[in-house]
C-alpha cells in the first residue's frame, strides 16, 4: 500500500489534528473514541495519545484506513 503524503505548514501537528486533516474523523470530539477503538502506529510504535506531536518525516499507519507520511509544506 502506497503512503499518502500529508503536508503541514507548522513545525508539528498533533495526532488529533492529523486525524481531522486526513478526514479519518469528522470532528475533534470523535478523535478520542476513534483512538480507543482503532490501533494507530506512529513510526511503527502504537500510540493512542491525541496530543502526540507528529513531525515531518513521521510515518503514521492505521490498519484498514491507510499509511501516511508527514511532510513540511514549502513556503
Amino acid at each position: 500500500m502506497a503512503s499518502e503524503e500529508i503536508q503541514i505548514k507548522t513545525d508539528y501537528i498533533t495526532l488529533g489534528q492529523f486525524l481531522k486533516l486526513t478526514n479519518v474523523v469528522e470532528s475533534g470530539g470523535m478523535v478520542k473514541l476513534f483512538l480507543s477503538e482503532y490501533p494507530v502506529f506512529v513510526n511503527d510504535s502504537q500510540d493512542q495519545r491525541r496530543g502526540k506531536k507528529l513531525y515531518p518525516g513521521d510515518s503514521i499507519s492505521i490498519p484498514e484506513v491507510g499509511t501516511y507520511t508527514v511532510t513540511r509544506e514549502n513556503a
